[in-house]
Order: structure tokens, then sequence, then C-alpha cells
């Protein structure tokens, strides 16, 4: 392989992903500090790290293909995940910042179990599995996105791209912890941002001031239709609500949750809302813009949409610029993988551990060892290479979204919610995505958030009320 003017920008970048990584490893004295950063995040770093935390890789591999795909129609996705995201700042954020803080909870699981001490040990192992199940999938989501990008970059086998994607995530989520995930999410989510603003910009301006380009992007017009699949078809009402449902699944990401568990104060939380969903509004409009710029500059259709960011990166800068840009993938990628590294590692060393033990286990070297176990077995699912970034990422969405999210909400907002009712809440929501996903056919074809977030919040509400009743009974 011969080095290049893009991989020295690329390496760059990395140099200052491990930089960052050190210090974070230098401000990490604690296994709280390792897990939460002391609770000490500003608005600024805890709005972009949740942010570059929450979009991941599937903002320029998966976003940016679905437009190549459908074009305008990608619109669905993007509206539903910009109000999810807003009502998750409004509703969540506040409320479950405090209530963390009083209860001095680092991990969900354990939020739960200060809630219900009566059962909160069957709330803390049974949200942990959760979370690993789900984490694992949507980690491997990360690799495979990288695997993609360093395959691209390196030319190597898929095999040693996932192996570089996994270890350059591990090696500095490994020594720094939070800190340096959060650091190094400010970074990374204003050069995804960046990215995302000036490449469409740029292949627009291209094709404007080209004749022919300009000729075959007029034969493009299905791109600007909002309601029509990548056969020409409609979109059907189950695929319009599938997509605006992803909205949903930001009220149950236990790593978005974890930044707002880790704000200063009440006033952070506030400044970090207004700061998240311009960043949102712009990332998204961005992401989808470079996937129809794409879709009209190249004339000959892409093995793979989901790459075709990095298409129009290698193809239409210098080298120089090429490495940068190509940074910003992995940046999207690294951002999301090393905070689920961390929450994995929180439900197994805060969780599962103390369960099994009779004891908390709240060392440093049981954190970083987790993570290593954890990033082996997300490796092992990546390694088929024909994995699609964004039905992983949906898969893992959806799980967190319907396990976690109406129980929060209900927890947050109605007094009446019983423990009961959150354990049923938590297995109904689960269980429906796991299995709703197997179908299909039909109503099946509906996003599995949907039919496994409405189980869930019906189970919550009538376990709660049948405890009520009890007691009003025993009374």
């Amino acid at each position: 392989m011969v080095i290049t003017a893009t991989h020295w920008s690329f390496g760059f970048y990395l140099a200052i992903v491990f930089w960052l990584g050190w210090l974070g490893w230098k401000q990490t004295q604690t296994h709280s500090d390792y897990l939460l950063g002391g609770r000490r995040l500003t608005a600024v770093s805890g709005a972009l790290s949740a942010n570059a935390s929450d979009m991941s890789g599937w903002l320029l591999l998966g976003l940016p293909g679905l437009a190549y795909n459908v074009g305008f129609g990608a619109c669905w996705l993007a509206l539903g995940l910009f109000i999810g995201s807003w009502l998750n700042w409004q509703w969540v954020a506040p409320r479950l910042r405090a209530t963390s803080a009083t209860h001095d909870c680092l991990t969900l699981p354990t939020w739960f179990a200060k809630h219900y001490p009566e059962k909160g040990t069957w709330l803390r192992g049974i949200s942990a599995v959760f979370i690993l199940i789900f984490f694992l999938f949507y980690t491997s989501a990360g690799f495979v996105a990288g695997a993609k990008l360093f395959q691209q970059i390196m030319d190597i086998p898929y095999l040693y791209a996932v192996q570089c994607c996994a270890l350059t995530i591990v090696i500095y989520t490994l020594f720094g912890g939070f800190l340096a995930v959060c650091w190094s999410d400010v970074f990374q989510g204003i050069l995804m941002l960046l990215a995302l603003i000036a490449v469409p910009i740029w292949v627009f301006d291209i094709i404007q001031s080209s004749s022919t380009l300009t000729h075959q992007a007029l034969n493009r017009g299905d791109l600007f239709y909002f309601s029509y699949d990548e056969q020409g078809k409609p979109f059907s009402s189950i695929a319009i609500i599938s997509l605006l449902a992803w909205g949903l699944g930001y009220f149950g990401q236990p790593h978005i949750l974890a930044r707002f568990q880790a704000l200063k104060d009440g006033n952070a939380v506030t400044q970090g809302k207004y700061i998240a969903l311009i960043w949102t509004g712009l990332a998204l409009t961005g992401a989808i813009f470079a996937g129809v710029a794409g879709a009209m500059y190249f004339d000959t259709p892409l093995e793979d949409p989901e790459t075709v960011f990095i298409a129009l990166a290698e193809t239409l800068f210098n080298p120089w610029v090429s490495g940068i840009l190509l940074a910003a993938v992995l940046a999207a990628i690294m951002s999301t993988a090393d905070s689920q590294l961390l929450v994995c590692t929180s439900a197994i060393s805060e969780d599962i551990l103390p369960l099994v033990r009779g004891k908390a286990t709240k060392t440093l070297w049981v954190s970083r060892f987790t993570v290593v176990i954890i990033a082996i077995l997300a490796t092992l699912l990546a390694l088929k290479p024909d994995s699609g970034v964004l039905d992983l990422v949906a898969y893992a969405w959806a799980g967190f979204g319907a396990t976690f999210g109406p129980a929060i909400l209900c927890i947050l907002y109605w007094r009446g919610t019983s423990a009961a009712g959150v354990l049923g809440g938590l297995f109904a929501g689960g269980i429906t995505v796991i299995i709703w996903r197997q179908m299909e056919g039909g109503i099946f074809g509906l996003y599995e958030i949907v039919p496994g977030f409405i189980l869930s919040t019906i189970t919550i509400f009538g376990l709660s009320y049948v405890t009520l009743l009890s007691r009003k009974q025993a009374v």
C-alpha cells in the first residue's frame, strides 16, 4: 500500500483522537470518572457528545445511502429523528438529570432499581441484559461502518478492516473512559457537521458548472419526490409510519441518556437543548443532500449505496481534504461505538457483577477488561461483510426505544407507575422487538419499534393499575 496525502490527513485525525484519550486517562481517577465523568459536562460538551454518539456511522453512511436510493423520501426518517431528539431534550433530559443525581445513579439499570428497591435486583438484571443484547448489534453496526471505511481507504480485505476499526476504537476508550469519549465527541461532532455541510454544497456547485452533469441531474427528477421508494413505488402508510417512528427510539437510548445524567446542572440541560437541535437539523439536512447529490453525480450506480459519501470525498476532493472528510466518517462511527462500549461496561461492572458476586465491583481494571470483551463479541458479529449499517442500527434502536422508552417516560411523569408495571414493560417491549423482527409480510412490515413501544406502554399502565387496585383493596 502506497502512503498518500489522504492517509496522512486521516492519520493526523487519529493522532488527535488518541491524544484526547490520553488527556481523559490523566483525568480519570475513579470508577465514577470512568463511567460518567464525575457529572461535570458543560452544555456544549454534553450536547455535542450526545448528538455525536447518537448519530453514529449511519449519519454519513446509512442516511446518505437511503437518500441515494429514495431521494427526499429520506426526509420522513429525518423528520422523525428531529422531533424525537427535541422531545427527548424537552421531556427526559431535565428530570432524568435531576433524579439520577439525587439517587447517585451511574447507570440506567441502577436508576430503575433506586426507584423501586423492592424489585431492584430484577430491574437491574433484566435491563442490563437487554442493554448487552441490543448494544452488541449496535456496536457491531459501528464496526461494519468502520470496516467499509478502512477497506476503502487502505484497500485491505474486509476481515482485516473490521479488526483495524475495532482496535482503533478500543484503544482510546480503554484508557480514557467517559471523559475521553466526550471530549473526542465534541471534536468529532464539529468535524461531522462541517463535512456534511461542505460536501453537498461542493457537489451541487460542480453539477451546476457542468452542462453534462446538469443534464444528468435533471434526468433524476425522481429524487425530489417525498413519497417514493427505490423501486419508484409510492410509500405505503406502513412505510411512512415506520420512518417517522424512529423518533420514538430516543427516549430509551442508554448512551444518549448517559449524557443527560452527566450534565453538571439544570442550566446546562436548557442550553444544551438548543445546541443539540441546531446541530441535529443541520446534520440531517446535510446527510440527505449528500445522498441526493451523489445520486445525481454518479452516472454508474454504486455497488454499495451506503458508501456514497466516501465515494464523493475520494472522487471530488484533493487527497488532503479527502482524508479530512473520510476522518469525519470515522468520527461518526467512533463517537457512537465508544459510548456503547462504555454503557455495556457499566451494565456489567455496575449491575450484573454485583448481582453475581453479591457486592459492587467498582475498579477501573474490571471496567477496562469488560471493554475488551464486549469489543471482541461485537467484532465477531461484524464479520459478515454484507451487513447493512442502517439495518443493524434500526434493530438496536428499536430494541432500546421499545424496551426502555415507555418505562422512563412513565416513571418521570406518572406517579402511579409500579415496579411490576416497569418489569412487565421492559419484557413486553424487548421481546416484542425481537419476535417482530423475525416476521415478514403484511403488518409485519411495520418497524418493530411501533408495536414494541405500544405493547410496553399498555403493559406498564395495565400492571400498574392492577397494583394500585390491589393496594386499595388491602387498605
